[in-house]
C-alpha cells in the first residue's frame, strides 16, 4: 500500500492510499480458503468444491469485502503510523472508476484533535459560597410535604364542590352522540383544580353535590393523544357518587408515621438533609462556573472545526424545540437567527473546555471504574421498561461511542474534582438569594464580546434561548486515545404504555421532565466531546 499526503493544513489532513489489485486478490484467495470448507454444492462432498468454483459463486462478494478489509486496514495503519488522532469520523471515498482487478486508489480526508497546551492548574482560587439550612425552611418544606399528601373525607350530601375538593364520579363519554372506546369509567376520583383532565372539564363539575346527574360539554385538544378524538366535541355523562373535601393538612408524629417513619424527627432530619444537599449542588454549580471561567481564560488553542459544527447543530437544534414551545415560536426563531454567531461561539467555547478537561483528566490519571461504569448502565437501564433493559445493556457494551456519552458526566464531575482539590478556595457564607443571585448574574449578567465563554444573554431573550444555552452539568467526555473514527450511534428508545384514562390531556401537551432537565444546561460549560468509536470507516463508491 502506498500513501502520499495531500494536504496539511492546520488541523486538517487528507492523504491517497492505493491498494494494489495484488493485495486485493491475495485477500480474496484467503478468504476462498476459510469459506471453501462451508460450502455445499450439489455433487461434492462437504469442504471438497473446489476453489475455481467457490470464486465463481462467491467472488463478487468476497471481492467486496476484501475491498473493504483492506480499506478498513490501510485507514486504521495510516492513522497508527501518522500518530493521528481524528477529531470525527474519517472521510473515505474510493476513486469512482474503480473496478476488480485495478488497484483502488482512496482518499482520506478528516480533522485531527490540536495538541492541548499543558494545562495550567496551579494557581487556581475559588470562592465557596454556601448556605446554612435554616430551621424555618425546614418547618416549610415539612408542611408543604404535607399538604401535597393531603388526606380527603367524605363532605356532607348537600355541600356544593368546589375547587381542591375532591369529585368520585362515573362517567360515559360520546362524540356524535355515540360513546367511544375508553370513554367510561366508574369511580373515577378527580380533585378540581389539579389540571388533570382536558379543558373545560374541571371547570363544569365545581358546584355538583352527591348523587347529581350531569351533562357537560367539551371539546378534545388538538395535539390529543387518540387520533379519532383530536379537536372533537364531545358529552360526556356524569354520575357524581360523592364529593370529598380535604382534611386539614397536619405535619405531627401521626403524618410521619404514615410514611412509614418512626417520628417526627426522623422525617425533619430527612428532610433537612434534602435541604442540605440541595443548597451544596447549588453551591457547586457555582463553583463550577467560576472554574471553568478560569480555565477558559487561561488556555486559547484552535479546535477542530467538525467538532465546533457537530456540537452547534445539537445547540441549534435544541433551541428549535425549545421555540416551537413559545408562545410565538416565529419570533422566538427570528431572535435566534440574529445570535448565530453567539451560538457558534458558544460551541466553540465547549468544545476547547472538552479538549482541556479531557487533556487535565487523562494527565492527572482521573478514570471511571468499572464498578463505576456497571452502576451508571444499570442506573441508565431503569429508564427502560424491564423487558427493553437487557437489550439496553448490550448496546452500551457493543458501542463504545454511547458507552463514552453515559461515562462523560461522572467522568468530568472527577476531573472538576481533581481540579477542586488543587485549588486555593476560600468559604462565604451567604444566603439562599444570594446564591441564587450570583448564578443568575452568570446566566443573564454577561455581555461580553465574542469568545468570553458566556451566551450573550440578556433578560429580553426568548426563552429558548437560555434553555439551550445554559448547562447545569456539562458534558466533557475524554479525548480520543485511539486512532479510531467517530460515528454518533442511534439513541435507543423505549416505548412506554400509555395508561392514561381518555378525559386526561393529551401526552404530548407536557415535556417530561427528564426532558426538562437536560434542556437547561450552561453555556459556560465544556461540550460533550465525541469520543471515536470502534466502528472502522467504510469507503464510498
Amino acid at each position: 500500500m502506498q500513501t502520499v499526503e495531500t494536504l496539511n493544513e492546520g488541523l486538517k489532513r487528507a492523504y491517497t492510499l492505493t491498494i494494489t489489485a495484488k493485495d486485493i486478490d491475495a485477500r480474496v484467495e484467503k478468504e476462498i480458503k476459510t469459506v471453501a470448507p462451508q460450502v455445499r454444492m450439489p455433487g461434492f462432498r462437504p469442504g471438497k468444491v473446489p476453489a475455481n468454483l467457490v470464486r465463481k459463486m462467491h467472488g463478487e462478494a468476497l471481492h467486496q469485502d476484501a475491498l473493504n478489509g483492506s480499506i478498513q486496514e490501510g485507514v486504521q495503519k495510516l492513522l497508527a503510523d501518522n500518530k493521528l488522532r481524528p477529531a470525527m469520523q474519517p472521510s473515505v471515498e474510493l476513486n469512482e472508476g474503480y473496478e476488480p482487478g485495478k488497484d483502488a486508489e482512496v482518499k482520506v480526508a478528516l480533522e485531527v484533535l490540536p495538541e492541548v497546551p499543558a494545562p495550567s492548574i496551579d494557581n487556581i482560587k475559588l470562592e465557596r459560597l454556601t448556605v446554612e439550612v435554616e430551621e424555618a425552611k425546614v418547618d416549610e418544606a415539612l408542611q408543604s410535604m404535607a399538604s401535597q399528601n393531603k388526606q380527603f373525607e367524605e363532605a356532607a350530601k348537600s355541600h356544593k364542590a368546589k375547587e381542591g375538593d375532591l369529585v368520585v364520579m362515573d362517567f360515559v363519554g360520546k362524540v356524535d352522540g355515540v360513546a367511544f372506546e375508553g370513554g367510561t369509567g366508574e369511580g373515577m376520583s378527580v380533585e378540581i383544580g389539579s389540571g388533570r383532565l382536558i379543558p373545560g372539564f374541571e371547570d363544569q363539575i365545581v358546584g355538583v353535590k352527591a348523587n347529581d346527574e350531569k351533562t357537560i360539554n367539551v371539546t378534545f385538544p388538538e395535539d390529543y393523544n387518540v387520533d379519532t378524538l383530536k379537536g372533537k366535541p364531545a358529552t360526556f355523562d356524569l354520575v357524581i357518587n360523592e364529593v370529598r373535601v380535604p382534611k386539614e393538612a397536619k405535619a405531627d408524629e401521626d403524618f410521619a408515621k404514615s410514611l412509614g417513619l418512626e417520628s417526627l424527627e426522623q422525617l425533619r432530619g430527612l428532610l433537612k438533609g434534602q435541604l442540605e444537599q440541595e443548597l451544596n449542588g447549588l453551591t457547586r454549580t457555582h463553583m463550577k462556573r467560576k472554574l471553568l471561567d478560569q480555565l477558559a481564560a487561561a488556555h486559547d488553542f484552535e479546535v477542530p472545526p467538525s467538532m465546533v459544527e457537530a456540537e452547534f447543530n445539537q445547540i441549534w437544534a435544541q433551541l428549535q424545540h425549545e421555540a416551537g414551545h413559545e408562545e410565538d415560536p416565529e419570533a422566538a426563531l427570528k431572535e435566534m437567527e440574529g445570535d448565530r454567531d453567539d451560538y457558534r461561539d458558544i460551541a466553540v467555547r465547549r468544545v476547547r473546555l472538552g479538549l482541556l478537561l479531557s487533556e487535565i483528566g487523562q494527565a492527572n490519571g482521573v478514570e471511571v471504574s468499572v464498578q463505576e461504569m456497571n452502576r451508571l448502565i444499570g442506573q441508565a437501564a431503569q429508564q427502560y421498561r424491564p423487558e427493553d433493559r437487557e437489550r439496553f445493556v448490550q448496546y452500551i457494551q457493543q458501542e463504545p461511542m454511547a458507552a463514552a456519552q453515559l461515562r462523560a458526566p461522572l467522568y468530568e464531575d472527577k476531573v472538576v474534582d481533581f481540579l477542586f482539590s488543587k485549588a486555593e478556595i476560600t468559604d462565604r457564607t451567604v444566603s439562599r438569594e444570594e446564591l441564587e443571585s450570583e448564578i443568575e448574574a452568570e446566566d443573564d449578567g454577561h455581555v461580553h464580546g465574542p469568545g468570553c465563554g458566556h451566551d450573550h444573554d440578556h433578560d429580553e431573550k426568548p426563552k429558548a434561548k437560555k434553555a439551550a444555552a445554559k448547562k447545569a452539568e456539562p458534558e466533557a467526555k475524554p479525548a480520543p486515545s485511539k486512532a479510531e473514527g467517530a460515528e454518533k450511534p442511534a439513541k435507543v428508545k423505549a416505548e412506554k404504555a400509555d395508561d392514561k384514562p381518555v378525559p386526561s390531556k393529551a401526552e404530548g401537551a407536557e415535556k417530561p421532565a427528564a426532558k426538562k432537565a437536560a434542556a437547561k444546561k450552561d453555556d459556560a460549560e465544556p461540550a460533550a466531546e465525541k469520543k471515536p468509536a470502534a466502528k472502522k470507516p467504510a469507503a464510498k463508491k
